[in-house]
């Protein structure tokens, strides 16, 4: 029997917070290395939409809970009565009548999924350890008791205490010319989801960007990431042109260890970034702008539920190449929408995402499964194709007015889809309909009308393809000029099946097994892996345990198991798992050690 969804429901909380709101929260909390713990408390601010309400209902994730207050003073009893291996366990606390605040002193788990403890040697520095937090999706309750929920937004302020001589950054205002006595303070006064808390303890340098922008990271690489990420305040000026004001300040980012899981995290007024972003060239820092037109498209105007997720990434995949276009040109933006839509078709091609409309119905699953190449790349295409239609000025009024409209709100699939309604298709009728737009969001695959994205910049890596196909030697293909998109296309885009002897001409020519590039790198790897080119293997396994993006450790396994490299892979795991954030190790552990 098919079961009806309720779209307004957030299946992946516990909270009760259609009854009662938690509007803010105060976090006074120690960090403690040696224990692997955060110690201390936080006071939640209530907001009462039932007034008879007698119960709170919190998200937890193996959190040691040790005592509950009730307006600072009077304590309160509490249960966790419910338990679930995906969302962890409800934490139900009775309340006594004009209860406006919840007080809960805890201590977070060794094994929390939302932080990962790093010791020295596991940092460029090696002299001190590290800590870094990963709250989305639903791991904010991991270090954190409290309404873990995107439609549940919250300011909040802090007091955390490290050790004298570290430097403690939150997504909130830092000062990064504060001293490092070991206490620091925050404060974030405009509501976000619960999923954009962030916080990072270690040793870390700041360089001035601009203005409004900075860059902390690690001292050793502190340079490098400046000079990287220098035009990001150009990047916020494009943005604001586009999409209006910056609306959180300042725009900082962090460069976190190697063992970050994704390529960046919108944590307001501190993103976090990947070091594999730093190729050198600036030629991946489309990232930096994807965490930016985050501040508008996420952050700013959110996802109610994780079904939802598709209204974040793909208006800021969108928004992304509207930026690179404005900052680096129309070529690199035309060959990151291709290579865009090349992701999109090998996932359709190599799982069951055929199957899934814009909306990620996985009420039942893991959310993480929600962040797939139709949540980002099928939706962008989709923005992409109202731009089209609509022509760039009409479709920037839309967006504009869009974002105005819902302006730090949580919305679902179902509210964008009627405010379109009020709008895009009663001001557009002419040139989108209602069935093309609910074919969009709703139909499964591709609309049959769609039209694959093109570059003519791509035509020279197309001749120098067939060229190879037809037997040339690598050096004797035009690849004078070639920026990292075209060497992504071109390895993306080599035969399934090649002799060693082809991939020892392509190695032994440009040199693919060294690349720098983290992309280039993954992505001649598994061509390599494929074909069973053991020679890589040496490599691939010192990538795997350097590296800890999923982006580029989940396929690489992956294809190690595909190919038969089974052993390898799990002796490659077994060295590389300690070094990777716990939330990639829940996946990997699936994947390797069945």
């Amino acid at each position: 029997m098919l079961k009806l969804w309720d779209n307004n429901h957030d299946y992946h909380s516990f909270a009760n917070s259609d009854q009662v709101k938690v509007t803010h929260l105060s976090l006074l909390l120690d960090v403690d290395f040696a224990a692997k713990q955060l110690v201390g408390q936080v006071e939640l601010q209530l907001e009462f939409i039932d007034k008879k309400t007698t119960e709170l209902w919190l998200d937890s994730r193996d959190l040691l809970i040790e005592v509950v207050y009730g307006n600072g003073e009077q304590q309160l009893e509490y249960s966790i009565d419910k338990h679930d291996v995906t969302l962890g366990q409800r934490l139900n606390i009775q309340l006594l009548p004009a209860t406006q605040s919840v007080t809960i002193r805890y201590r977070t788990s060794v094994n929390a999924q939302g932080l990962q403890w790093l010791t020295p040697q596991q940092t460029s520095g090696k002299s001190l350890p590290f800590l870094f937090s990963q709250s989305q999706p639903i791991n904010a309750r991991s270090w954190i008791p409290l309404q873990d929920t995107p439609k549940a937004r919250i300011t909040f302020d802090a007091v955390i205490t490290a050790p004298k001589g570290m430097r403690v950054v939150m997504s909130a205002l830092n000062d990064a010319e504060v001293e490092l006595t070991g206490q620091f303070t925050f404060s974030m006064e405009k509501p976000m989801p619960t999923h954009l808390l962030a916080i990072a303890v270690g040793e870390l340098a700041f360089a001035k960007l601009g203005a409004r922008t900075g860059v902390y990271a690690e001292p050793e690489i502190i340079d490098s990431a400046a000079i990287e990420f220098e035009d990001t305040e150009s990047m916020v000026e494009v943005a604001e042109s586009l999409l209006g004001p910056y609306p959180w300040g300042r725009y900082d980012m962090i460069v976190l260890p190697p063992s970050f899981p994704f390529g960046g995290m919108e944590n307001p007024r501190l993103a976090f970034m990947t070091p594999t972003l730093i190729a050198g060239d600036k030629s991946l820092v489309s990232t930096v702008a994807h965490e930016l037109a985050h501040s508008w498209t996420g952050n700013l105007v959110s996802n109610a539920t994780w079904r939802d997720l598709w209204l974040n990434e793909g208006f800021t995949t969108y928004f992304t190449n509207r930026i690179v276009e404005a900052v680096y040109g129309k070529e690199q933006a035309e060959l990151e929408v291709v290579l865009e839509h090349g992701r999109l078709y090998e996932a359709i091609a190599s799982t069951a995402l055929t199957a899934q409309t814009l909306p990620a119905n996985m009420q039942q699953q893991d959310p993480n499964e929600a962040f797939n190449r139709f949540t980002y790349d099928k939706a962008s295409m989709f923005v992409h194709d109202l731009e089209r239609r609509l022509g760039r000025e009409a479709f920037d009024k839309f967006l504009f007015q869009y974002v105005q409209r819902f302006a730090f709100e949580a919305i679902t699939t179902e509210t964008f889809v009627s405010y379109a309604k009020q709008t895009l298709l009663l001001e557009h009728a002419d040139k989108i309909t209602e069935a093309e737009l609910l074919e969009w969001i709703y139909g499964e695959g591709m609309p049959s009308w769609y039209a694959e994205p093109t570059s003519t910049s791509l035509d020279k890596v197309i001749m120098a393809l067939r060229a190879f196909d037809d037997g040339a030697s690598a050096a004797s293909l035009m690849t004078q000029g070639w920026r990292v998109h075209h060497w992504q296309y071109f390895l993306t885009h080599l035969p399934e099946k090649l002799s060693h002897q082809a991939l020892a001409d392509l190695d032994n020519q440009f040199n693919f097994t060294q690349s720098t590039n983290a992309e280039i790198a993954c992505d001649w790897f598994r061509v390599a892996i494929r074909n069973e080119y053991q020679v890589v293997l040496e490599a691939v396994a010192a990538y795997l345990v350097k590296i800890g993006r999923g982006k580029f450790v989940k396929p690489l396994y992956a294809e190690l198991l595909k190919a038969g490299f089974e052993v390898q892979a799990t002796q490659i795991y077994a060295k590389a798992r300690e070094g990777y954030h716990p939330s990639i190790v829940v996946m990997l552990d699936q994947q390797l050690l069945q």
